[in-house]
């Protein structure tokens, strides 16, 4: 496409899609626009695809997610056509800004952080590898919250990406299914036939997902809940308004918010309609895909790969085998062999009370017939294997972790680290049974939004180097490390990461109202508040820090900022202490006219996809500080040291493959290794011991409970000190000192800039494997037995 038919396109779509012309035209119509300009060249690779794999009758992989975290996309699609340069040119031309257009874009908030980031990146390499492949989740009407902060503390709002016209999706109105919940089932026999009493309708709503090169597209198919009864005008004659949209709003509700709360049963109840609402349309769209090219069933698992992201869509085991078994008629046990060899599973945490539970109560309520088959499921599997000591169902809950391994024939880690513990801990007696299914499956990023579109002046400089055919293969970036050495490279290296900083700083000006030195070490924290993350080890920290400065202001200290980002569960009352915490901290720190010039802390709200876009590459430092043994992978970590920030970090999830990559001397390594943990966690008043033997660590938390951060509410942090003092599970206390005095090396090689440059340098040169690409190979050969198509 040249920019003469870029031009033409868009101003057909202005004037006949959007009614306007050029002269009246806002931001918002431009962006529009552009988008459907850059989608109608995206439909013929798509279609292209799609005719290519009914032709040579290829098996299509479909990947269940209840999150993917997207983002923005024009620009994705527009640097994978290869259309950047023309589209800029354009803009040019009208004298409109590009980068504004490019900003008018919502970021779609339709995962919660690298799970659903992580399903996104794979579609991306999908299609770039062209694999055959549909993703399937739900079209969140809100997605995740909004997050603010008001006196310091998280508020959560309603996420507004839908306000406007959502420009790649096509509605597919011919593809819709019913979805059934409660009422009876009726038994005769073996045979059973359930008759939901409430239904909601799943609509469907393609985007197609263009790769590298534009070559192949795959499709991200998105359901919306609707219902059966749009509107009940009996009702409203009578004057009923609001009860006569009632069946809508109440279908609708299913649809419209990622992760309602469920620390109630209604929030549990609506859960559990969403995973089975999208799995079961998703299922039903896989079947009738099947049943238009096959008429044999038992040919489905040649055809069909259907890999679970997580436990959210574990219902699928025994929601294929109803439809095998009571709709199409195939015996049980045919049926749930049929379904393991169609099913894979990825798991995705350590921590037991992480895997979801239903209890047989509520599962019986909403799924009657999917609680029989479990049952049934779970007696079978007894049957084959009489030595078994686990099972699905345990004191009246039904254990979806469990139930996704015994119906998939592959269960994958997502780091060597975390495979090897699963195997250890929270499947060990499955994988005693079956030591043939976990295998690992290493996370990876994909190299065009993470490193091309993100970060175009180091981008730039890599093309200039050693050319661009790294954005597809992106371990060529090795081909950098002989550049290392030169010095040139380095000075354009180190100026790329100025400019990124430079950025950075501006924007935290306009935003927050805080200005930063671009010449400061930015040390960043960005992902979910969790305190297995331990953002309060890294606070606690700085602090310590900020103290330490404080007593001695005049020593050789490294200049640095300390930022971070991330959204709190609402109903995670701890998680968003600790945000609150972080706030206040940086409150008192930024207005200390000692410190000031050293030390700064700031907490940028609403983290999503577009601000880690901008955060990542102008970090310095990378923290990676989780309890060994509880963070299964990160692609955070991979984001960071591929746009050459270097990582602190401990030995747990990729972290370890990481610093394999760059090597322990490009690594600054801390704290406790998995065994370590559990070994310090048998250890009586380990987290007082700890406390004892740090006059740092004591020293910050008196801060803390004497309200120095607090002054009006001096015990407002109580909870936390407590927590820290007497059961830190998490071992903040235990790996305190180790993380202070490496972050106090970290300060020392930061002032030997050349060094500090090399060394980062060398990060982006030796993580090319961390491409999405590379981890989608892995599942087509090791899991789901797919191929390419060329």
């Amino acid at each position: 496409m040249t920019d003469a038919d870029l031009r033409e396109s868009m101003l057909q779509h202005l004037k006949y899609s959007l009614g306007k012309d050029p002269g009246h035209a806002h931001i918002y119509d431009w962006r529009v626009a552009l988008s459907l300009a850059v989608r109608d060249h995206i439909v013929d690779p798509w279609f292209k695809a799609t005719r290519a794999t009914y032709a040579g009758q290829h098996k299509r992989v479909y990947y269940l997610s209840m999150e993917f975290l997207i983002g923005r996309l024009l620009e994705d699609a527009i640097v994978n056509l290869g259309l950047l340069e023309q589209a800029k040119s354009v803009f040019d031309g009208f004298d409109v800004s590009f980068d504004e257009v490019l900003e008018n874009e919502p970021d779609a908030a339709l995962g919660n952080g690298g799970l659903g980031r992580l399903a996104a990146c794979f579609l991306d390499s999908l299609s770039t590898v062209a694999c055959p492949a549909h993703g399937y989740g739900i079209r969140y009407e809100h997605g995740l919250f909004r997050q603010r902060f008001v006196d310091g503390r998280q508020v959560e709002e309603p996420e507004t990406w839908l306000t406007g016209r959502h420009t790649w999706e096509f509605e597919r109105p011919e593809c819709a299914f019913e979805i059934g919940f409660g009422g009876p089932v009726m038994e005769s026999g073996r045979k059973a036939l359930w008759q939901p009493e409430e239904r909601v309708i799943a609509a469907a709503h393609d985007t197609p997902i263009i790769g590298w090169r534009g070559n192949w597209a795959n499709t991200l198919r998105l359901w919306s809940a609707q219902s059966t009864r749009v509107f009940d005008l009996e009702r409203f004659n009578r004057g009923e308004y609001a009860a006569a949209a009632e069946p809508e709003a109440l279908a609708r509700t299913i649809s419209r918010v990622l992760y309602p709360d469920d620390t109630t049963e209604q929030g549990k109840a609506l859960r559990l309609k969403q995973e089975y609402f999208f799995t079961a349309a998703s299922l039903r769209d896989i079947l009738r895909r099947f049943l238009s090219e096959y008429d044999d069933l038992r040919k489905l698992p040649h055809k069909a790969a259907i890999q679970l992201n997580d436990t959210h869509p574990a219902i699928a085991g025994p929601e294929l085998v109803r439809l095998l078994h009571d709709e199409k008629d195939i015996d049980f046990e045919d049926s749930v062999e049929i379904a393991r060899a169609c099913l894979s599973y990825t798991n995705h945490t350590l921590m037991p009370e992480a895997l979801e539970r239903w209890s047989e109560g509520l599962m019986g309520a909403l799924l009657p017939r999917h609680l029989q088959l479990i049952e049934r499921i779970d007696e079978l599997h007894a049957r084959q294997n009489p030595s078994r000591k686990v099972t699905v169902i345990e004191n009246g809950s039904v254990k979806m972790g469990e139930l996704s391994f015994v119906m998939a024939h592959r269960i994958n880690g997502v780091s060597a680290l975390h495979t090897d513990l699963m195997k250890q801990t929270v499947f060990a007696e499955l994988n005693r049974l079956h030591p043939e299914r976990i295998v690992n499956e290493t996370n990876g990023v994909t190299p065009r939004r993470w490193l091309l579109s993100c970060n175009p002046v180091l981008s730039s400089l890599i093309d200039k180097t050693i050319g661009n055919d790294w954005v597809g293969h992106l371990e060529r970036l090795s081909e950098l490390e002989p550049h290392v050495d030169d010095t040139g490279f380095r000075d354009a290296f180190a100026d790329a990461k100025a400019k990124n900083k430079a950025g950075l700083a501006h924007f935290v000006r306009d935003t927050e109202g805080l200005q930063l030195d671009p010449e400061a070490m930015f040390d960043i924290q960005i992902k979910r508040i969790h305190e297995y993350k331990r953002q309060h080890l890294n606070i606690l920290e700085t602090i310590a820090l900020w103290r330490a400065i404080r007593d001695n202001p005049n020593a050789d200290w490294s200049p640095r900022v300390k930022i971070f980002a991330g959204k709190a569960a609402p109903g995670y009352v701890f998680a968003k202490k600790i945000i609150h915490l972080i706030n206040d901290v940086a409150r008192i720190i930024n207005a200390d006219p000692v410190t000031s010039k050293l030390l700064k802390v700031v907490y940028l709200p609403n983290y999503n996809v577009t601000l880690a876009e901008r955060l990542i590459p102008a970090a310095d430092l990378s923290e990676q500080i989780s309890t060994a043994g509880k963070e299964a992978s990160g692609t955070g970590n991979m984001k960071f040291a591929l746009n050459g920030a270097l990582t602190i970090g401990t030995l747990d999830g990729a972290n370890v493959e990481i610093r394999e990559c760059v090597g322990a001397d490009n690594f600054f390594l801390f704290g406790m290794t998995a065994p370590e943990v559990v070994a310090r966690r048998a250890v009586p008043d380990h987290a007082r011991k700890a406390i004892d033997a740090s006059p740092e660590l004591a020293g910050a938390i008196a801060d803390i409970e004497r309200g120095v951060f607090s002054p009006g509410d001096p015990g407002r942090y109580a909870d936390i000190a407590e927590n820290l003092r007497w059961s830190d599970y998490f071992l903040v206390c235990s790996d305190f000192q180790a993380y202070y005095d490496k972050q106090r090396e970290v300060d020392q090689v930061f002032r030997d800039r050349d060094r500090w440059m090399r060394m980062a340098a060398l990060n982006t040169a030796r993580t090319g494997w961390f491409s999405s690409d590379r981890t989608i190979r892995g599942y087509m050969a090791d899991i789901w037995s797919a191929h390419s198509v060329t």
